[in-house]
């Protein structure tokens, strides 16, 4: 049965796979090859829940939400995610050159690129996404952040941090109000994991785009809030 599964998928898909699972492998839990099929599972599920059902635009949102995060640094010089990068730089060479070897339409290979652009927080706070919004776009973005909020997003959150040798919390450094898209990639000033939730992740809620996403996160939302006022109440000592 897995077999035959296996073998119904399209080789672009087989191939965004391998490569996901080859380059993100070693990454740390955040932003590892298991977020991006984490990525990929809820966007096809959110496309069946938002009635997207033509094979060629769900072929799109299965390769953006399969690549959206996609990193070299091994073989090749250091490319994709900004978080991962000396510069901020992001690199889409990468997901350029493996959609030059794969067969599919030119219309899907521009979207996936633009979707990825786009789709990312910084963006939209600078006000400046790349990609419109289209329904292939929205899916795509709320499945990331559906992934980054709820109790799964909380574990990638501290992960992320424990990379960066980040402070769980310092009652001394308070989350920055709004922020600029440079502010919120700078990596020089000194940030606490616990400030991400009120910089970013509560934020979430309320910038879904599709009705799908907007369900799904209200209960994601709500555990995290719960979470962070129990981390308070533990900190001060009072629970």
């Amino acid at each position: 049965m897995a077999a035959a599964a296996a073998a119904e998928k399209p080789v672009a898909v087989r191939r965004a796979e391998e490569l996901v699972e080859r380059e993100m492998g070693g990454r740390d839990a955040s932003h590892d090859a298991a977020h991006a099929l984490r990525v990929r599972d809820l966007a096809l599920s959110l496309a069946a829940e938002e009635g997207l059902s033509a094979p060629g635009r769900l072929l799109t949102v299965e390769l953006a939400a399969l690549l959206h995060d996609v990193d070299f640094s091994s073989f090749f010089s250091y490319a994709g995610d900004y978080k991962y990068t000396k510069n901020n730089v992001e690199d889409m060479s990468v997901v350029e050159k493996f959609l030059e070897e794969v067969v599919l339409e030119e219309w899907q290979k521009d979207d996936i690129v633009s979707i990825i652009k786009g789709m990312g927080f910084k963006n939209e706070i600078s006000k400046k996404s790349v990609a419109e919004p289209t329904l292939e776009f929205a899916i795509v973005q709320d499945a990331d952040r559906l992934d980054a909020i709820g109790a799964i997003g909380i574990a990638r959150c501290f992960t992320y941090g424990g990379s960066k040798n980040s402070t769980l919390h310092d009652p001394r450094i308070l989350p920055r109000d709004n922020l600029s898209k440079e502010k919120y990639m700078s990596k020089e000033e000194k940030q606490t994991s616990i400030n991400h939730f009120h910089e970013k992740l509560f934020k979430l809620k309320d910038m879904m785009k599709t009705e799908a996403g907007k369900r799904r996160a209200e209960k994601r939302h709500k555990f995290m809030e719960d979470f962070v006022a129990e981390f308070y109440e533990e900190w001060s000592g009072r629970a």
